[in-house]
């Protein structure tokens, strides 16, 4: 699995797990911290203003307690995202979209192979 984030720039974190693992809370309080640290580095102008939205779905790993918790320390703003909108576009399917070419003449076989 592959979680990935990004603003308006580019992509600004990305974290490739194995296919067994299970995506959980803390898990994903801990992939929140290191999205913070690397926000801090790759955006610090954006990062130390007082306004950063949030904006994910709802799984249940992301609306978990800690991870809740988490996004209060950063005053991170979260936005509402429905689950189905017929007037709003999912934000991934214009970042997938633009990988798709790239990635359109690649053939993985295994783990290793998408890691490298």
């Amino acid at each position: 699995m592959l979680c990935i984030w990004w603003d308006q720039l580019s992509v600004v974190y990305y974290e490739l797990f194995s296919p067994s693992e299970i995506i959980t809370g803390t898990l994903h309080g801990r992939q929140l911290m290191r999205l913070s640290r690397a926000a801090k580095e790759k955006r610090p102008r954006y990062y130390s203003t007082r306004h950063n939205y949030f904006l994910r779905d709802n799984t249940r790993s992301h609306v978990a307690v800690p991870v809740k918790n988490y996004l209060k320390t950063l005053d991170w703003e979260v936005l509402p995202h429905p689950p189905y909108s017929r007037d709003i576009a999912l934000s991934d399917y214009y970042l997938f979209r633009s990988i798709s070419h790239d990635l359109s003449q690649q053939l993985f076989t295994s783990y290793e192979d998408t890691k490298n």
